[in-house]
């Protein structure tokens, strides 16, 4: 009956504990953290959908609306093998084992120990005794059971808990965050490849030209028909072209190189051929900013970081409330093997320990207001990547209206450069002009197609930079 009673008393607070603890949870983000939140972008146009807000999506495979089985094969790659993402995965495998880590604090812990002493002299402990009454030396076994709990009284373990896990949300989100830099630089620096091939085929074709016109020019020159200045002008116009095409190579092979470091291969290694470039650049339809808030990772990942840092808070004021810990132990101990485990050996104990600060000399409050200056810091950081994300989808909403326009006026140039270079042809062969004419009129034509294929490029850099605004997902 009296075991019973102290049975009682010892768990009465044990549940006590667990109801406290379980009062312990996450605090929400207070609404005036959040920067001012418009209601639309100033960018935007009539092809923007309006969504409501809405909770963390996954990312979408973004990149299946380019329509390129090498793209689509270049980050299946880059998600296997990219070292960035694979740091960022380590990162969040350790952010995952200390919530572990931290979370066990609020378990039962039980240990369990066994030793042997051997003492010599007196050894009135050992009671083994001679016919004389005298101590003999002899040895002393046991095996003891220990266990202990704290008692969360006033939710700090939960708090630890709660940060830790909160901790790890974060680095998943920045997981995440870097995959999609990753999947983006990829598409990035693929595009601008690409970029580079046609405006290595329009420039290579310009050489063909050239030197098909030197060699008219050289044997025209030999049998005195025309002037050395027309020689000399087109061969250094052949010499020209061909420096810009050698350029372009260098630039290419810059940016293959890049390549094999993001899909996780040797320079060496790695080689992308030549191909064309004939797909549609994509429309992408967005929300409304809150959309964007809750879709892009690194939003995510500072949110989590304030909530951490808010949560610290809370644990480093329980540090002047009184701790309270169980303990109890059991086991046996004998100087004689075979009378180990016999019942009259056995012993056991339970009680409690409560911890109460005084006086520390400034150190818990000096906690707080460490805890507190955290979380000011994380509240700026998260501000700041809510402000950055408005920024980046403005930047890139701008600067495609622009390009559109740029590439509709381009084309026009083109088409006027291509006429000029026509009728250019023409008077030069007929003997109206002379052969400088002609050679402005290919070199504008040659300019204006190159520009054509920047401009085109820079519509994929920015598309792709949009989609990276808006998290990596718009549906």
């Amino acid at each position: 009956m009296r075991y019973e009673t102290t049975l009682r008393r010892s768990v009465t607070p044990l549940l006590l504990a667990l109801a406290l603890a379980g009062c312990a949870t996450v605090p929400k983000l207070d609404a005036n953290s959040t920067p001012h939140v418009p209601n639309t972008f100033k960018e935007a146009d009539s092809q923007w959908t309006k969504l409501p807000a809405a909770a963390a999506q996954p990312q979408g495979e973004w990149w299946k609306v380019f329509a390129d089985p090498t793209l689509d094969n270049l980050i299946a790659r880059a998600d296997r093998d990219n070292l960035s993402i694979q740091a960022a995965s380590a990162r969040l495998s350790q952010a995952r084992a200390l919530f572990k880590q931290t979370d066990a604090e609020r378990s039962l812990h039980v240990d369990a120990s066994a030793g042997a002493v051997r003492q010599e002299g007196d050894n009135t402990a050992l009671g083994s005794h001679n016919a004389a009454g005298q101590p003999e030396p002899g040895s002393l076994g046991q095996v003891t059971l220990n266990a202990s709990y704290e008692m969360d009284l006033f939710g700090k373990l939960a708090g630890a808990s709660n940060a830790a896990a909160l901790d790890a949300n974060s680095k998943e989100a920045l997981l995440a965050s870097t995959r999609l830099i990753v999947q983006t630089d990829v598409a990035q620096t693929y595009f601008a490849l690409r970029a580079l091939d046609a405006e290595r085929t329009l420039v290579r074709d310009t050489v063909k030209a050239y030197r098909g016109t030197q060699a008219v020019t050289e044997r025209l020159y030999r049998e005195g028909e025309v002037a050395e200045l027309d020689f000399q002008r087109i061969q250094a116009q052949v010499a020209e072209t061909e420096s810009q095409a050698l350029e372009l190579d260098q630039r290419r092979a810059t940016l293959e190189h890049a390549l094999a470091v993001l899909v996780g291969e040797a320079a060496s290694d790695f080689k992308l051929d030549e191909a064309g470039w004939d797909g549609t650049l994509p429309v992408i339809p967005a929300g409304v900013p809150s959309t964007v808030l809750a879709r892009r990772p690194d939003v995510l990942a500072a949110e989590s970081d304030l909530l951490a840092a808010e949560t610290r808070v809370g644990v480093a004021k329980t540090a002047w409330f009184p701790s309270l810990t169980l303990t109890s132990y059991g086991g046996y101990a004998s100087s004689q093997l075979h009378d180990f485990f016999r019942w009259p050996l056995r012993a056991w104990g339970i009680g409690a320990l409560a911890d109460l600060p005084i006086f520390d000399g400034g150190r818990r409050t000096a906690g707080i207001n460490y805890a507190d200056a955290q979380a000011g810091e994380s509240l700026a950081h998260y501000r700041e990547h809510v402000l950055t994300a408005f920024r980046d989808v403005e930047d890139q909403l701008s600067t495609l209206r622009i390009l559109g326009q740029q590439s509709d006026v381009q084309a026009r140039a083109v088409a006027a450069s291509s006429r000029a270079t026509v009728l250019s042809d023409s008077r030069y062969r007929n003997g109206q002009v002379s052969q400088l004419d002609l050679l402005d009129a290919q070199r504008n034509e040659l300019s204006d197609r190159r520009l054509a294929v920047q401009v085109r490029s820079q519509q994929y850099q920015s598309t792709i930079a949009l989609i990276r605004a808006l998290g990596g997902s718009w549906s």
